[in-house]
């Protein structure tokens, strides 16, 4: 016996509507658990030095309490971090909604390393230091993907162009001119469509070329090229 089918439900759609839907929530709650656990830390480590007795066992529940506030830290932060890509993406762009998205990650990662580092009474003082001197050597050895990272930055800030724009750049760097359009605008490389092929350009370099927009084509169908 064969029943009329009637419009048919997409299954994994809905299920990742309704992900999508409780996302935020159960990064809010979170959120609120972290807090929570960050209080209860500190407020048995404070318990415990003022009752000498129950020294040992406060230190069991500040540590646990610590240890569960790193853990809804994380989850907070990659839950609200991805909420906010997923909010801006339709009205800022893919490649906007990206750099709020890692702002917002390291700023919460950081924020939830030093306050467990502080909840565990480890001098952080020392590791801010000792953390300084590290980022300075490695930023030396990563100085050409950091000035990627920067130029790609202050291109979604300035907006030179968008994407879909087709757009003509000149400087030593890239041989001369090259003719695309483009495709995206990442944190790295800007890709263009040069009618042949994608090429990725580094941002750095993009920076400091000369951007204009691409001249209509002429009578053969070609654009014209500055000698």
């Amino acid at each position: 016996m064969h029943l009329q089918d009637g419009p048919r439900l997409d299954l994994s759609a809905q299920v990742a509507k309704v992900k999508e839907k409780t996302r935020p929530w159960k990064s809010i709650i979170a959120l609120v658990l972290a807090i929570a656990a960050a209080v209860t830390s500190e407020w048995a480590r404070d318990f415990g030095h003022f009752f000498e007795k129950n020294h040992i066992s406060n230190q069991v529940v500040a540590a646990g309490t610590a240890a569960a506030f790193c853990v809804f830290g994380c989850i907070a932060t990659y839950g609200l971090s991805g909420k906010a890509r997923s909010v801006l993406e339709p009205r800022a762009g893919a490649a906007h909604a990206a750099v709020v998205r890692y702002t917002l990650l390291l700023i919460g990662a950081f924020t939830t390393l030093v306050v467990t580092l502080v909840l565990f009474a480890v001098p952080v003082g020392q590791l801010v230091l000792g953390g300084a001197l590290t980022s300075v050597f490695v930023g030396i050895a990563a100085q050409q993907a950091l000035s990627n990272v920067f130029a790609g930055i202050v291109l979604l800030l300035s907006r030179p162009f968008r994407v879909g724009d087709a757009i003509r750049l000149r400087a030593g760097a890239l041989g001369g001119q090259l003719d695309g359009t483009v495709t995206e605008i990442g944190i790295t490389y800007v890709r263009l469509d040069t009618g042949t092929s994608i090429m990725a350009v580094p941002n750095s370099q993009v920076l400091n070329a000369v951007v204009g927009p691409l001249p209509p084509p002429d009578a053969d169908g070609q654009s014209p090229r500055v000698p």
